[in-house]
């Protein structure tokens, strides 16, 4: 059947795996035919990798492949693949190529003629729009917010006039300034659903406006890492 040949391993194919975001019971029957059954598997932290392998039973040789060696190690991996190798590229938790290395990784296969693929599977920023209760027809993915505060003033101003649903990533140690930011730019009454630990045993969602959140957490420490999703701008203004 054609599914049963879609879902053999081939040799000189980049596999783009998604992995549980949170909730191991959430990898699919097909991602873990592709792990157990490439030749090498590359991944962002080999050690987060390993621990979850090992809990489904997996041993397969790893590569390390993250941001700061991404341009060596990837034509390494390239190299591999051309020799007619397969592998399965894996991030921390989630999509790869999604607010990641992995996009550069696809590029240069895409460059060379190499055959990429993708099990797909969890994706923490769609997750989090279904359950926001905020418009989902159009939405666009923004991910972290730039580090340097000229470029976060730039970036937000720009997107205080975007009309789509806006998806962001924050590390809870970031997540209060991130808000003061985001109200500034786009004022307090604008709604936001702030979601937690997606998947985990302590998710939370918190379906608020921005003053009330900024509210809230000075008095609250925020835990774990959060997707925030924030309305749009009015067509009015």
């Amino acid at each position: 059947m054609k599914n049963e040949e879609k879902n053999k391993v081939v040799g000189g194919t980049l596999y783009l795996v998604s992995t549980p975001i949170g909730n191991r019971s959430d990898i699919s029957e097909r991602a873990l035919k592709v792990l157990s059954e490439v030749d090498f598997i590359a991944a962002e932290d080999t050690r987060n990798t390993v621990r979850m392998l090992t809990h489904f039973g997996i041993s397969r040789p790893l590569v390390s492949y993250f941001e700061h060696n991404k341009a060596e190690r990837g034509e390494y991996i390239v190299s591999r693949l051309e020799g007619g190798e397969s592998c399965a590229l894996v991030t921390d938790a989630g999509t790869p190529a999604i607010s990641d290395p992995g996009e550069d990784l696809v590029r240069l296969c895409a460059e060379r003629g190499i055959s990429v693929t993708a099990i797909p599977g969890a994706c923490a920023g769609i997750c989090a729009l279904t359950l926001s209760a905020l418009a989902t027809t159009r939405f666009c993915f923004e991910g972290f917010l730039p580090m340097k505060k000229a470029e976060r003033r730039e970036r937000l101003d720009a997107l205080s006039r975007e009309e789509r649903t806006m998806i962001f990533h924050e590390a809870p140690h970031k997540l209060k300034s991130t808000l003061d930011d985001l109200e500034s730019s786009f004022g307090g009454d604008r709604k936001i659903a702030l979601c937690r630990e997606l998947t985990k045993l302590n998710e939370e969602i918190m379906r608020v406006t921005l003053s009330e959140a900024r509210a809230y957490y000075g008095e609250h420490e925020p835990r774990g890492e959060y997707v925030l999703v924030v309305e749009g701008a009015s067509k009015s203004g």
